[in-house]
């Protein structure tokens, strides 16, 4: 909470509130909504967190594109190194947001559910302006 006056200009922004009554029926749904939902916060958070890095959040993308991907393709998609790739893949699946499954010598990644990050997928695809956020 804010416990400072803080002066920018002429504005002041304090911690004061002015309503004159509480509508304890909507708080109180209100927190048995977060409450109720609190796993799916906490997944969601963790989802985020991982997408939150450039170079995951675009192995993400290309796995959505693609269905499925090895390192090296990634790696040369990205211009990095496969350890590099790797050690995003491995954060990834930790995760568990991505897949794996062999192919011979080949290890192959995918999505493991997309429905989460659709809308940040959907993002990617047009210009980001203020607007669309």
């Amino acid at each position: 909470m804010l416990k400072y006056l803080y002066l920018f200009s002429n504005f002041q922004i304090m911690n004061t509130c002015s309503r004159i009554f509480a509508d304890e029926a909507q708080i109180n749904n209100c927190k048995e909504t977060l409450q109720a939902k609190q796993a799916v916060f906490t997944e969601l958070t963790q989802i985020l967190s991982l997408a939150a890095n450039e170079a995951r959040l675009k192995i993400l993308f290309l796995l959505h594109l693609e269905n499925e991907l090895c390192p090296c393709d990634l790696s040369d998609i990205l211009g990095m190194t496969i350890p590099a790739v790797s050690q995003h893949l491995r954060k990834l699946k930790d995760g568990g947001i991505i897949k794996f499954r062999k192919t011979g010598q080949t290890i192959f990644y995918s999505l493991k559910d997309a429905a989460v990050l659709l809308p940040l997928f959907n993002l990617l695809q047009k210009p980001l302006t203020i607007e669309s956020v």
